[in-house]
């Protein structure tokens, strides 16, 4: 969260308000956007009450949960000015399905649930449009597999603090994380979404 919102204030001159329920990310994005333009608040997102001209939400979808899709639309909403934007980045599935894969959850996304294109669409309506619908999840293989080379080639450096059965798992989790991405199950979304009271059009950049 921290680089994303300091990349906007130092090359936009924007001033940019971040908000997270976790101590430890505050801490380091506060430390990473020191001097910026950037307010790093303690919050949960339910609780904003200013407007804004643009909202960026960049994986935490993944984790509000079918049952909140509504709660957390509804709060963008009342966040976004009329004339405003709204990017949505989240992972997701190419099909409906109520369940996580049961070791993901148990070991890497306690409670999370990837969205398909039939729920995101479906609680948008009548809240907001969608103005561009941006897939790339083919690349996240490539991502992950980055990843893996990276961890793997630190691993020398970080045995002595993890240990082996770390290394298993994180080798397990990026692997087959890689495998559901290059199915083409799993998709990478990027929404582009306004209120119906925005004027203008929107031109999507590629």
């Amino acid at each position: 969260m921290g680089g994303l919102a300091c990349y906007a204030a130092e090359h936009y001159g924007v001033e940019v308000v971040g908000i997270t329920i976790s101590k430890e990310q505050q801490k380091l994005a506060r430390a990473r956007c020191e001097g910026l333009p950037v307010s790093i608040e303690l919050m949960d997102y339910r609780d904003l009450t200013e407007q804004y001209d643009k909202i960026v939400s960049v994986g935490m979808f993944e984790h509000v949960g079918p049952k909140n899709y509504a709660v957390y639309f509804d709060t963008a909403h009342r966040a976004l000015k009329d004339d405003g934007l709204f990017l949505l980045h989240t992972i997701g599935n190419s099909v409906t399905s109520p369940k996580t894969d049961a070791w993901i959850d148990k070991y890497i996304f306690p409670n999370g649930k990837l969205p398909s294109a039939k729920e995101i669409a479906s609680t948008l309506e009548g809240r907001f449009l969608i103005e561009d619908w941006h897939n790339f999840g083919q690349d996240y293989d490539h991502t992950l597999m980055a990843w893996w080379e990276n961890f793997d080639i630190a691993w020398p450096f970080l045995e002595a603090k993890y240990g082996k059965r770390f290394y298993r798992m994180w080798k397990y989790y990026l692997m087959s994380c890689a495998g559901f991405f290059r199915s083409r199950q799993g998709q990478l979304w990027q929404l582009v979404l306004s209120k119906p009271e925005r004027g203008g059009v929107y031109r999507s950049v590629r």
